[in-house]
């Protein structure tokens, strides 16, 4: 499928701009060390994230993908791991290789950028900051910044409103299923990444517009 030039171009965190599982994994290793519990190790973390880190700390918890791990546990859980990620936000994480030409192109280009992402603010402003990339965004939305995070919408059309963009001349670049699934609900086109955090899927099955190995790829679209 052919890709519009858009006016906007919101872009992912975990997984699209940052491999931060480095950080995630010592996090959650840690806390499950505190809390006399196994460690899961980095291949499973890797696995667990995409839907924010209250959702990692209970699959953690649970050692699986999907369920709900004691209330108790997780209420003494949560706080461990948010204190030790406040601290650890970008000491292991990196930009993807291309990440870095990726970005100057479109700011050269004349594209609006913004960031949309299921990351606190607390954790996705530092990271952007430390990993200097936090200036070619015009608009950042944290998933605590609207009542609804993505696969909904809200997010995506959160931004385009501040930015007085229509959602049609609107472009996501992400690499998830959830990333796929806010992109189309909201009218956006949707361009993924093969390397990101899908839970083990490959993109490509959930039909994106295009996907991509790198950020240097994107001159052959936009």
């Amino acid at each position: 499928m052919s890709i519009s030039k858009p006016e906007m171009i919101l872009i992912d965190v975990d997984g699209t701009l940052v491999d931060s599982v480095p950080d995630l994994a010592y996090c959650v290793d840690e806390m499950l060390r505190q809390l006399g519990l196994p460690e899961r190790g980095e291949s499973a973390v890797r696995h667990w994230v995409g839907n924010g880190v209250e959702r990692l700390v209970k699959r953690a918890l649970l050692n699986r993908l999907e369920g709900e791990p004691d209330q108790s546990l997780y209420e003494k859980a949560f706080p461990i791991f948010r204190e030790l990620y406040a601290q650890n936000t970008s000491k292991r994480s990196h930009l993807y290789a291309g990440v870095q030409e990726g970005l100057e192109y479109m700011k050269q280009s004349g594209y609006r950028l913004g960031c949309v992402t299921n990351k606190a603010g607390e954790f996705t402003l530092p990271i952007l900051r430390d990993l200097g990339v936090q200036d070619y965004f015009e608009l950042v939305i944290c998933g605590d910044d609207t009542a609804r995070k993505k696969p909904d919408p809200l997010p995506l059309l959160t931004a385009a409103q501040r930015m007085s963009v229509k959602p049609q001349n609107s472009l996501m670049l992400g690499d998830s299923q959830s990333d796929v699934k806010a992109a189309r609900a909201a009218g956006f086109q949707i361009i993924c990444m093969s390397y990101g955090y899908n839970h083990g899927e490959d993109i490509r099955s959930f039909d994106p517009d295009a996907v991509i190995d790198s950020f240097t790829e994107l001159e052959q679209f936009i």
